[in-house]
C-alpha cells in the first residue's frame, strides 16, 4: 500500500516535471499556427511535437495505433514485425501526452502485435490480434503484464496473422464480443464467457475457382486471405471484407455460408475498407494497386477512382465531413 501511495505521487510529480520541461511544445500543441501556410499551394507544414520512444521497442515496427475513446490524451501502440523471417516478441504500450518521456502501461507478448481496438463503452478494455494467430483481451484496470484472457490452439485461434480486430455490441447475455480477420480466410466472432474466449466462425473466405485439382485427383480447397473488414454504422449485421485477391465481399452475420455480394474491386490486395460515417450506402477501399475507390454498395462499379501513383496502405473517412478522406501511401506521402 505504501508503494502505491508513493507511486501515485511520483507519477504526478513526473508529469509536472515533464510539462515544465516541454512547456513550449505544450503551447505549440495548443496554439501553433503557421502564417506562411497562406502562401503555400496545397502544401501544408507539419510541426513534430513529441517523440514517444521506449528502449525495449527499438528493433520492432509500429504496427497499430489507436486513441482511447474516453481519455483523450491516451493512446495505444502495438509493436511487432511484418517480416516473416524476423518474428519474435511483440509489445503493447500506452502513452499519455501528459508524460511523453515514459509509457503509462507496458505489456510484452510472445508474438508481435498486429492490430488493436479499444472498447467504446468500456475504454479500459482492449482487443489485440497477434502475428501467431492468437487474439487477447487486455484490461487496464488489472495491474498485471498479462492479458486477462487469450485464445489458445485448442480454442480456435487463427492459422495466420490477425490483421484486424473490432469490438461489437455485447451479445444477448451481455457478454463481451469482438471480431477478428486473418490470412487464414476466417472471420471469427469471439465472446467472453466466464473468462474464456469462445469462438464462432462467422465466414470462411474461399478464393475464386475454389477447388483445385491436386495430385492423384485430390480436390484442394483454396482459401481467400482476409485483410480488413468494417461493420455498417447503422445496419448491425452488415459488414464488408477486403481480401488479398483484391475482392471485396458484402456479408451478413446472419448467413455464414454465402456472401450477399462480391465486388471485383482491385487488382491487388485490398489494404483497407471502411463505411462512410454519414452516408449509409457509401464505402471506401484502398489497395496496393495504387488506387482508392469509393463505392455505393448497391452498385457493382466504383463511383470515384483516385490513382495515387504508389501502393495505398490505409484510408480513413473524416469524422466531421462526409466528403473528406485521408490516405497514406508506401512512398511516405
Amino acid at each position: 500500500d505504501d508503494i502505491n501511495k508513493i507511486s501515485k505521487a511520483a507519477k504526478i510529480m513526473e508529469r509536472m516535471v515533464n510539462q515544465n520541461t516541454f512547456d513550449d511544445i505544450a503551447q505549440d500543441f495548443k496554439y501553433f499556427e503557421d502564417a506562411s501556410d497562406e502562401y503555400r499551394d496545397q502544401q501544408g507544414t507539419l510541426l513534430p511535437l513529441w517523440k514517444f520512444q521506449f528502449d525495449k521497442t527499438k528493433r520492432l515496427a509500429v504496427t497499430a495505433l489507436s486513441w482511447n475513446p474516453k481519455y483523450k490524451d491516451l493512446f495505444a501502440v502495438g509493436y511487432g514485425s511484418y517480416d516473416f523471417l524476423k518474428q519474435g516478441q511483440g509489445m503493447l504500450l500506452l502513452y499519455t501526452m501528459k508524460n511523453p518521456s515514459f509509457p503509462e502501461y507496458v505489456f510484452s507478448s510472445e508474438s508481435g502485435v498486429m492490430c488493436l481496438d479499444f472498447h467504446n463503452d468500456q475504454p479500459y478494455l482492449m482487443a489485440v490480434g497477434f502475428y501467431d494467430g492468437n487474439v487477447a483481451i487486455y484490461n487496464l484496470k488489472k495491474a498485471t503484464s498479462q492479458p486477462s484472457c487469450k485464445s489458445r490452439a485448442k480454442s480456435g485461434k487463427h492459422m495466420g496473422p490477425v490483421w484486424q480486430v473490432k469490438w461489437q455490441k455485447d451479445d444477448m447475455d451481455n457478454n463481451l464480443n469482438f471480431f477478428s480477420i486473418s490470412s487464414d480466410g476466417r472471420i471469427v466472432s469471439w465472446t467472453l464467457i466466464k473468462n474464456e474466449l469462445v469462438h464462432t466462425d462467422v465466414i470462411k473466405l474461399s478464393a475464386e475457382g475454389t477447388t483445385k485439382q491436386g495430385p492423384e485427383g485430390l480436390q484442394l480447397q483454396t482459401l481467400g486471405c482476409g485483410t480488413s473488414f468494417d461493420f455498417h454504422k447503422k445496419i448491425d449485421h452488415l459488414f464488408l471484407v477486403g481480401t488479398e485477391e483484391g475482392k471485396i465481399y458484402k456479408c451478413s452475420k446472419c448467413y455464414s455460408s454465402q456472401f450477399l455480394d462480391v465486388f471485383e474491386a482491385h487488382h491487388m490486395a485490398v489494404d483497407s475498407v471502411s463505411w462512410n460515417p454519414y452516408h449509409l450506402k457509401v464505402f471506401i477501399s484502398c489497395s496496393s494497386d495504387w488506387t482508392v475507390k469509393i463505392w455505393d454498395h448497391t452498385i457493382k462499379t466504383p463511383m470515384f477512382i483516385y490513382d495515387l501513383n504508389s501502393a495505398v496502405g490505409d484510408v480513413t473517412w473524416s469524422p466531421y465531413s462526409s466528403t473528406v478522406f485521408a490516405a497514406v501511401t508506401i512512398d511516405g506521402k
